[in-house]
Order: C-alpha cells, then structure tokens, then sequence
C-alpha cells in the first residue's frame, strides 16, 4: 500500500469508527412521549420504577418492581409495547423506586430547566433521581432532582 493510499485510510477509518460509536449510543425521545413508556410498562405491571431508558431502534428498557418481591428488567417496542427481551428475579429487598407521579414531576422539572428530550432516568437509593437528555440546540444535559419535590440538586450541561 503506498503512502498516499495509507494517508487516505487512516482519516477515513477514523471516520467511520466515530459514526459507528454515535449509533450506538442511546437514542432520545422528546419529553412528551413519556406516557408511551409509562402506558407500556404499567400494562407489562410494574409499580415502581429503579431506571427507564431509550434504546437504539425505537426501543426502551425499563428496571424496577412489579410488587414487593418481583424485580424485572424489560426491553420493549415504543411503537407496540411488545416485549423483546425480559428477566425477572425474586428479591427480599423490596419494591423501591420512582412512581408514575415521580417520574412525571422531574421531566417536568427538567423540562422548566430546558431538556426536549431524554435518554436516561434513574434513582439512586438516597432519592435523586439523574434525567440525562438533551437541550433544544442538541446539547447534553445532566440533572438531579430529589424525589418528591422540585428542588434541584445539579446540572451539568455538555
């Protein structure tokens, strides 16, 4: 391979690495769209929520508890609620997490701080819950709220 040849690969390489990289990392789904989730994974049972996130290809994954003793981990179509991949486990520790209701109200509050959309939400055992998403201009946006309340706790915008 001659020089010219090899100057040529190695930016293009790079290139397609950085497009490969970018897909596969999780998709977002504007703010509005959180009832889907929810009417999905409340069809499916779950009563508390530990993690919801957007996937690649129209699809999200949600973690948390069906009742006291049952935890699941499901992967489902946005466009049909379908379930695509799912595990189950019984645990002692018992339901613990983000409602329906806790949810709502720290979109809500992410929203006010200027998220469109979002790719992660999730709870800590302490009771802050982590909203990763997106600003209208395409920028990360990180926030931690307290469950409960409107009080926000950090933001990092990227």
């Amino acid at each position: 391979m001659n020089a010219m040849k090899k100057m040529l690969l190695i930016p293009t390489s790079a290139l397609l690495l950085a497009a490969a990289v970018g897909s596969a990392q999780a998709d977002s789904l504007p703010m509005d769209r959180i009832d889907d989730v929810l009417t999905h994974a409340s069809e499916y049972g779950f009563s508390h929520y530990e993690e919801i996130s957007i996937k690649s290809r129209g699809r999200a994954e949600v973690e948390g508890w069906l009742d006291d003793e049952w935890y699941a981990d499901i992967e489902f179509s946005l466009d049909n609620g379908e379930t695509l991949q799912e595990k189950r486990e019984r645990l002692i520790t018992g339901a613990w997490g983000m409602s329906e209701d806790d949810i709502r109200q720290a979109l809500e509050v992410a929203a006010q701080e200027g998220m469109v959309e979002f790719e992660d939400l999730d709870i800590d055992k302490n009771g802050i819950i982590d909203i990763e998403g997106r600003d209208e201009s395409g920028r990360e946006l990180e926030i931690s709220v307290r469950q409960g309340s409107s009080e926000v706790t950090q933001i990092d915008r990227d």
